[in-house]
């Protein structure tokens, strides 16, 4: 089968911590959806599927020199979060992403930002992935890998309203929120089973990471139809020329 034979798909990729859960999708409807977990973001990349938009869940442009609150796209999903701006983490400078020691990337990031700030605990652990795919991304692969945050497509799928419940509470699986999170994923057409059961141990993908890969598989249907919001509708370009924006 060549490339051009293949049925097109897209594909929603969140990091866990076994690597990157892909949800890949039809883009005209997502019960045949599956998920595929992969070790490696060049192993996404790789995918046979070979989606043609994938939307994942990390940051895609870094800034030369951070200001308060992020990139001008992290500030203005905030903006629509209500309770659950706190999943936006604000993107630090580029000096302090190439770090791999917490205090030195604290210490650089003071040098590099205004006002100047420290990176957040839960950033820096995010560092490796960020760093894995900042490594290969070009302003052309931008044409197919979209940065979109879990929580802006659950806002997206809930007409445009923030949720009122949050995933997790003290870093533990809230029920509720979960729960909340998969009637809306159930009503775009996901499979009920599909959203509650795992190929794969605990220690590899949360019940969490499949419901984001798949709120993100939805807003990579989004983006090939031109039907996505994405913020700032003017996104600026870090010093590589990669464009900083969020999409759902």
């Amino acid at each position: 089968m060549t490339p051009d034979d293949r049925p097109q798909c897209v594909a929603g990729v969140d990091g866990c911590p076994g690597g990157w859960l892909a949800v890949v999708a039809d883009p005209d409807g997502f019960a045949t959806a599956h998920a595929v977990l992969c070790r490696t973001f060049a192993d996404v990349r790789a995918m046979v599927e070979q989606p043609r938009i994938v939307a994942i869940d990390i940051p895609i442009g870094v800034p030369g020199r951070a200001i308060k609150g992020g990139r001008t796209c992290d500030n203005e999903t905030r903006a629509r979060l209500g309770g659950r701006q706190s999943s936006v983490f604000a993107v630090p400078s580029r000096a302090a992403l190439a770090e791999r020691d917490y205090r030195r990337a604290c210490a650089v990031n003071l040098e590099h930002s205004d006002p100047p700030r420290k990176v957040s605990k839960q950033c820096f652990n995010l560092f490796p992935k960020i760093r894995e795919v900042d490594a290969v991304m070009t302003p052309d692969l931008q044409d197919r890998v979209f940065e979109v945050h879990p929580e802006l497509a659950f806002w997206a799928l809930n007409g445009e309203v923030p949720l009122d419940l949050p995933k997790k509470v003290k870093s533990s699986p809230s029920q509720p929120g979960l729960e909340l999170r998969r009637r809306l994923l159930a009503d775009a057409g996901f499979q009920q089973g599909f959203l509650e059961t795992s190929d794969w141990p605990r220690r590899d993908v949360g019940p969490d990471d499949i419901i984001d890969a798949c709120s993100l598989a939805w807003s990579a249907a989004r983006l090939l139809k031109g039907q996505a919001v994405t913020l700032p509708a003017d996104p600026p370009r870090d010093g590589r020329g990669l464009r900083m924006e969020i999409s759902a």
